[in-house]
């Protein structure tokens, strides 16, 4: 059977982009599409070609390593391949390919060792005599770069190897670069005037791939490794966690993630809950790796030309994908912060479909250098706000002029943006922008501040076009009979909509001082200003020094605050919310905090039974201390509670850092003692 023409042409055009797209991504580090839309085309190249299989070539992307051969660096052959893995992206693959392996074993028992898939480069190290003598890349899984001279600043990659190790041995696994290091890259490459990079593994694959080994060796890079190659002298093994044990033991790096089990099912668990929890760990992953244990076992299934029948890579869903830039536009927030995001074309990535993203401020749009116009890597991580990671510079369009930050208000009031010295935002700062005062309203009934159920966004702004809200104040005197006339409000939401504003009344005071929206003032300091003083009136008599005295208060808020009531527009809202009977009282028992953590750092992670997330941290900061979202040597202590960060524990155990559960959270922040 002869494929139709319109077959035969789509086919050689997914080989000639997938080719390129190799190209771009193993040789140059400059991808043009996400990984997510590259194993689309691979996919449906594979279908074309299942079809079809007279169309069936050696030489086709489905058919080899994804790679391309060397050309910066001088090539070396790998003893043996190094083979790419075969994806799948669901339960029922996972469990096709499982089942279609132990139909091929027969009888035989089947063990499964689990791996995260590492988002880095893929790396080979030779060791001769115990000696490191050669690294390489991948390249097309023949023939990979010599990296040796950037390889041998990499801290944790042993040099040497202790006596009694192999003759030859042959390392695995895959450079990467941590979540913290390419932060602090970025963050020197934005303060240079250089192009930030997109994201950890192309930085990595960048900085490995240096010409000046001291380039390398500041990048902070590591590795995890992961399989044996070739092994002369050595001794004998029979499954590959013995491997990694052996491993483990020279002193090289293996994750402490991988697991063994006998069952897929529960195969299929490690992978969801690495899914779930990828973001807990200071490095990126996109996946999870399964393999059969058994060597044996791997030799009897063997290889396609491409992967291993004994392994495959369950794929997360995309975090990161390319669509076009259409605009970018400025919204203005609630305390008059200007803010620029990029309008996009929607495009459906980490389980949403994206339409905006946002872009932070005027020096970010400028370091990432993107257009509208741009081709853009889109990223969405978890519950994370969708951000623009950076343009696709192979395919911007010539003449692509570069975005200006604009100089006037998008409000009605047209006045001018400032941008203080120092500072990263822009402002308007005309007290009449409307954006604010509906800002400043939305957030007064949001959930971290007075919690006013039926008083969302929508209706903020329809009652402040009807004239009936003004300012935060104007809540309490909504006039119910004027809603009943309005279309959509009938009896039953009008009456739920003026219950949630009285019940609203009775919120602690720490509730009030946040929904009243005074720039730099977040929870903690709140709670920190209501144990301090008990009242909002003995708050607003307070001199700005004896606020700044306060525990986990300081000059910053303090100067903020002491502005914001100086406002004589300010106190009139004040006097509103006191008309109304709005709660101005600390409780008759709260205690004044004492700063018992007092230059600590306390690091939580994990489910509280007695606190949510953000109350444990504005615990800690009320009294003082700091709550970052890293363990570090500095850290004092880690309160772990159910179903921890793994990454954080580990690295506490490693640093010799006080793990406490909440018993011993609580003795903390009472006394300040472990």
């Amino acid at each position: 059977m002869t494929a139709p023409p319109e077959v035969v042409a789509r086919v050689a055009a997914l080989r000639a982009e997938l080719i390129e797209h190799n190209r771009r991504y193993y040789e140059l580090d400059e991808p043009t599409i996400a990984d997510a839309e590259y194993d689309a085309l691979v996919r449906e190249l594979q279908a074309l070609e299942g079809e079809h299989p007279e169309l069936l070539t050696p030489d086709s992307p489905s058919q080899r390593v994804s790679g391309f051969a060397p050309t910066l660096f001088a090539p070396v052959r790998h003893a043996e391949p190094m083979m790419s893995l075969d994806n799948v992206f669901d339960v029922a693959d996972l469990l096709t390919w499982g089942e279609r392996n132990e139909r091929r074993l027969g009888d035989a028992a089947v063990h499964y060792v689990c791996e995260l898939k590492i988002d880095g480069l893929a790396i080979s190290i030779r060791y001769e005599g115990g000696r490191l003598v050669q690294a390489a890349t991948r390249g097309d899984g023949r023939t990979g770069e010599d990296v040796t001279g950037n390889v041998r600043t990499i801290g944790v990659i042993p040099k040497r190897l202790a006596a009694g190790a192999p003759e030859v041995l042959e390392v695995r696994g895959e450079i990467y670069m941590s979540a913290t290091a390419f932060a602090e890259l970025n963050r020197h490459q934005g303060e240079a005037g250089l192009r930030l990079f997109a994201n950890p593994r192309n930085a990595a694959a960048g900085s490995l791939r240096q010409k000046d080994p001291g380039v390398t060796a500041s990048r902070e890079l590591a590795m995890w490794c992961y399989q044996l190659g070739q092994v002369e002298g050595g001794p004998d093994f029979t499954t590959h966690w013995q491997t990694l044990e052996f491993l483990g033991d020279l002193g090289f790096p293996v994750n402490p993630e991988i697991r063994t089990f006998d069952e897929l099912s529960r195969v299929h668990e490690f992978a969801e809950h690495w899914q779930e929890h990828r973001h807990d760990l200071d490095y990126e992953i996109d996946g999870a790796v399964v393999k059969i244990d058994e060597l044996a076992q791997r030799d009897q299934l063997g290889s396609t030309s491409r992967a291993p029948r004994w392994a495959i890579a369950v794929k997360f869903p995309p975090e990161e994908r390319t669509t076009k830039l259409r605009n970018i536009s400025i919204s203005v927030g609630r305390t008059g912060r200007v803010t620029p995001f990029a309008e996009l074309e929607p495009v459906f990535v980490g389980g949403v479909t994206v339409g905006m993203a946002t872009l932070h401020n005027e020096d970010q749009v400028a370091q990432k250098d993107v257009r509208p116009g741009d081709t853009v890597i889109v990223r969405r991580a978890g519950d994370v706000i969708p951000e623009v990671v950076g343009p696709v510079l192979a395919e911007r369009p010539k003449g692509l002029r570069k975005w200006t930050f604009p100089t006037i208000c998008p409000c009605p009031v047209k006045s001018t943006l400032v941008r203080a010295e120092g500072e990263a935002q822009h402002r308007c700062v005309h007290p009449a922008c409307p954006f604010q005062r509906a800002g400043a309203i939305i957030h007064f009934a949001s959930r971290g501040a007075m919690d006013i159920e039926g008083l969302g966004e929508q209706r903020v702004y329809l009652f402040a076009d009807l004239g009936l809200l003004g300012d935060i104040g104007d809540i309490y005197s909504i006039d119910g009979d004027r809603l009943r006339g309005l279309e959509g409000f009938g009896d039953t939401s009008v009456d739920n909509l003026l219950a949630a504003i009285e019940v609203s009344k009775e919120r602690p005071l720490a509730n009030v001082l946040v929904g009243l929206n005074i720039r730099h003032l977040g929870p903690a300091g709140a709670e920190a200003l209501t144990g301090a003083f008990g009242n909002l009136d003995k708050i607003i008599a307070a001199p700005e020094q004896a606020l700044a005295a306060v525990e986990g208060v300081g000059p910053v808020i303090a100067a903020s605050v002491r502005a914001w009531f100086d406002d004589p527009a300010h106190l009139a809202v004040v006097d509103k919310l006191r008309a109304a009977g709005v709660n101005f009282d600390a409780p008759a028992d709260q205690v004044v905090l004492e700063p018992t953590l007092a230059g600590k750092s306390v690091v939580v992670t994990g489910t509280l039974d007695g606190y949510s997330r953000e109350a444990a941290e504005a615990a800690i900061k009320a009294r003082g201390g700091k709550s970052p979202g890293s363990v570090s040597k500095r850290t004092t202590a880690v309160v772990v509670g159910a179903e921890p960060g793994a990454s954080k524990v580990t690295k506490a155990e490693e640093l010799g850092i006080p793990i406490l559960d909440e018993p011993a959270f609580e003795r903390l922040l009472a006394t300040g003692e472990l």
